[in-house]
């Protein structure tokens, strides 16, 4: 209860044990599932259930029903505009990224936007062409169709010219990725990407952007640069463009630097002003529509020799098939594509979720984004996820739902069927200016780094090595190396958790780090150590180390130190060099007893001390004989706090079980507080308890065992001042007796130590 006006409580419970609540306290039966139950529970049907599943898996249905057209409409409207503009600029820039023909690149904003409207659950994003991913499927396109050198063994080559090999490896590994990420959306195992961490992606996508900005540099320079591919790849791209940069186009480089400059000081006072533009300015539009307007007036490709974007077909290409020989090729690259394009498109989808309120599903999107990528692999685009900026867009033009994604897309299939060939002239240095300013974002996460040292070292270790890893090694291993050092992060976090020694803090129930307290209470004799992890194969042994650091002995060393002393006694008194008195052990020979040797049954050293054939029991702690020497152990109770383990496997059981038996032979009872039921109901599985481990050890609390030790041991607060005893506001009732208190001359029935 609350004490009136004070900011205190008062409790008055028993003392418990494990054993003891359980006895006072029923637990409810709960039936727990077994496998077969959760697969007949899957594969059962009924009406409700079909209509969930429809539900979930056309998700439009359910926001359709809530559309509000008279207020979202006009909204949807002006946004799917807004975004189709920008969509038609990024599929074109983006689609050099991939090392195709642009105009492949409206392919890819169009056809799965057309699958996401239905499968997708966000209602936000804008599904599309991705730098990131076009950079990957660029990669394997120059790795198996380079720009010098014939091109990778692959059957279906045949006849092909190379940009139509190019088209067919990049819808090949784009229909692969879309199986794997559909796959994995229906084994429903969308927590794939929590392995992800927000650092890998922002190491990763850091990574990726100077990849994108080396990649564009052929274009801002005008300059004929080779793809290259593999390892170290970007070492060797700019080694060409260093090699070559006396060749530079200065009409590129001039066109470029006033894109680049324009775009980027408009997109600033959008940033600054977008509380009172009612749409953000489409700048990159803008500034595409002057640069193919003064290309165009000028014929800047005849005069100063700059490459532009050239030809674009009206319509749609036939559906063509995957070529499985590329899959067998690409299988490796493929997997990080699916799981960088879903990754990447659930971070963004979820941020506008939790902002508009409304859900998500991991699962749903997986299969959205698989279904979305197979249908546009089959008419010729690329992998699609979603860019950052053209969701952005999306957003604060007021989108409410996927119609105006599917608006965007519409826009997109007017200019790729009816005006086109208006963007022919357009240099390419433009696209390359708009690619390189919209990376802004993901250069300044470099910011990060600082951050990252001062609040969490092993975290920037993780950015680092993802970033590194990413630029030098490519992106795919990169992402890899990533992931490895991100794992190993963890581990080594688990592995070598931070343990403490515990203290009193004096006059509550409180226990903290001896550390990091000044006014504490410590009883003598009495341990308490916390270890704020999992306990498994991979720590026992760290944890044993760490305990006997905290101990300030080795039980084991003890123990056999102790049984070596008796095998000694028994020989001395057996050859009557040594008797027993009443004042103990004395010594009847003339000569120093020596030390015995004998190593032999060093088995036998491991056991529990056996004092059945001696006249008395041994005080370890007290004067023995001469030359007989033991560790002398000054602690007679240890506590292990296991609030923060959450699981122990078998090897831990092992290693805790002879950790347990060692301290207990040599007479230092071990008590372990708050663990966790499913634990200790494992612990009962798997006989983890015999003669000497027994469940009596276990408490509820820290300071249930406390007061349960200072009770069996009451000299251990005998020599501290009464301001220095445990004083709490926890009355203890002993059942079967009357209220009783450690101090009797206590005025108020409180439990004192």
């Amino acid at each position: 209860m609350m004490r009136p006006g004070a900011k205190q409580y008062v409790v008055a419970r028993p003392l418990y044990s494990e054993e003891s609540f359980t006895e006072e306290h029923e637990k409810v039966y709960r039936h727990r599932k077994t496998l077969l139950d959760h697969v007949k529970q899957y594969f059962t049907c009924d009406v409700k259930r079909a209509k969930n599943a429809a539900l979930s898996l056309l998700p439009v249905i359910g926001w359709l029903k809530i559309y509000r057209i008279k207020e979202w409409l006009l909204s949807d409207i002006v946004s799917g505009v807004s975004t189709g503009l920008v969509a038609v600029l990024q599929g074109l820039a983006y689609c050099l990224l991939a090392s195709l023909p642009t105009w492949y690149g409206l392919f890819s904003a169009f056809f799965p936007v057309i699958i996401y409207f239905f499968l997708g659950t966000s209602r936000h994003i804008s599904v599309g062409p991705f730098p990131v991913l076009c950079l990957m499927i660029g990669s394997v396109v120059t790795r198996l169709v380079p720009d010098d050198g014939p091109p990778v063994n692959i059957t279906g080559f045949e006849g092909l010219t190379r940009d139509e090999q190019r088209v067919l490896v990049a819808s090949s590994v784009t229909f692969l990725a879309g199986i794997m990420q559909l796959v994995m959306g229906v084994l429903q195992v969308g927590f794939v990407v929590m392995y992800l961490s927000d650092t890998l992606v922002s190491g990763f996508t850091t990574a990726a952007a100077i990849h994108i900005l080396v990649s564009q540099l052929k274009f801002l320079l005008g300059l004929e640069v080779p793809g290259i591919s593999g390892p170290f790849s970007i070492i060797y791209t700019l080694e060409i463009i260093f090699s070559k940069i006396t060749s530079t186009n200065i009409c590129d480089v001039v066109i470029s630097l006033v894109v680049m400059v324009g775009v980027f000081i408009v997109k600033e006072l959008n940033d600054r002003f977008k509380s009172k533009l009612p749409v953000p300015i489409p700048i990159e539009v803008i500034m595409t529509v002057i640069a193919c307007g003064v290309s165009y007036a000028f014929d800047f490709k005849t005069k100063y020799g700059i490459d532009v974007v050239g030809h674009i077909p009206k319509g749609y290409e036939p559906p063509l098939a995957p070529n499985l020989h590329i899959f067998q090729e690409t299988a490796v690259e493929a997997f990080p594509m699916a799981i960088v394009g879903f990754a990447v498109a659930f971070s963004v989808a979820k941020v506008y979720s939790v902002k508009h309120d409304y859900t998500i599903d991991g699962n749903q999107e997986l299969i959205a984004f698989g279904a979305s990528n197979i249908f546009g692999a089959s008419f010729k685009a690329f992998a699609a996820s979603t860019a950052l900026s053209r969701s952005a867009v999306q957003e604060s033009t007021g989108g409410k739902t996927q119609i105006a994604g599917l608006l965007s897309a519409v826009i997109v299939m007017i200019v790729t069927l009816a005006i086109g060939f208006l963007l022919e002239p357009l240099p390419k240095s433009v696209l390359g200016a708009v690619v390189i300013v919209n990376l802004k974002g993901m250069l300044m996460q470099f910011k990060d780094i600082p951050y990252l040292w001062r609040r969490d070292k092993p975290d920037c270790v993780v950015w680092l090595g993802t970033c590194l890893a990413s630029i030098f090694l490519g992106l795919d291993l990169g992402l890899a190396a990533g992931l490895g050092v991100e794992l190993l992060s963890v581990v080594l976090r688990a592995q070598f958790p931070r343990c403490s020694v515990l203290v009193n803090i004096k006059g509550t129930d409180i226990y903290k780090d001896k550390k990091d307290y000044i006014n504490i209470f410590e009883p003598e004799g009495v341990k308490i150590f916390r270890i704020p992890s999992p306990i498994f194969f991979a720590n026992i042994e760290f944890f044993r180390s760490k305990l006997v650091e905290a101990l300030g002995f080795n039980p084991l060393r003890v123990l056999r130190k102790r049984n070596k002393a008796l095998r000694m006694i028994r020989k001395l008194l057996k050859k009557g060099d040594l008797q027993w008195t009443l004042k103990g052990f004395l010594n009847t020979s003339c000569g120093p007893i020596k030390e015995s040797e004998d190593e032999s049954n060093m088995e036998e050293l491991d056991l529990p001390t056996d004092f059945k054939d001696l006249p008395t029991r041994i005080d370890w702690n007290a004067e023995l004989p001469v030359n007989i020497s033991v560790p002398i152990v000054d602690i007679h109770s240890l506590i292990l706090d296991f609030a923060a383990v959450s699981f122990l496997d078998i090897s831990a059981l092992k290693g805790l079980k002879t950790a347990l038996k060692e301290l207990i032979r040599v007479e230092v009872d071990v008590y372990i507080v708050a663990c966790d039921p499913y634990i200790l109901e494992k612990l009962h599985d798997c006989s983890f308890f015999d003669d000497e481990v027994q469940p009596s050890m276990f408490f509820l609390t820290l300071h249930d065992a406390m007061l349960h030790i200072l009770e069996n041991h009451p000299e251990s607060t005998e020599k501290k001042s009464y301001y220095e005893k445990i004083m709490t506001t926890v009355t203890v009732h002993h059942p079967g007796g009357r209220l009783r208190t450690g101090d009797g001359n206590a005025p108020n029935p409180e439990t004192k130590f």
